[in-house]
């Protein structure tokens, strides 16, 4: 993972909430965790990582909040931790 999607990982845990995150930038941090990522055709991200799926809805503009606290608490599921396993 380079230094620029490291940076976007620990801007999902970042406090408060980055009101700036796009839906690329977080499927392509799935996508360098090393999950499975898939769209489906009502708009959702269908995401298989570590054994543990979640769907998250794909927004055109910047991620709502709520949609990147679902986001953290999945890669969280998963068992990964930004500062133990991707430190900056």
């Amino acid at each position: 993972m380079n230094h620029r999607h490291r940076k976007v990982l620990h801007q999902i845990f970042a406090h408060p909430i980055n009101p700036n995150l796009h839906f690329r930038d977080i499927e392509t941090i799935f996508a360098e965790l090393g999950a499975d990522v898939g769209h489906s055709g009502s708009g959702k991200l269908h995401v298989k990582l570590n054994g543990h799926v979640a769907n998250f809805h794909v927004a055109s503009h910047d991620v709502p909040k709520q949609e990147v606290i679902q986001v953290r608490k999945f890669i969280e599921t998963c068992g990964i931790d930004p500062e133990r396993d991707y430190p900056l």
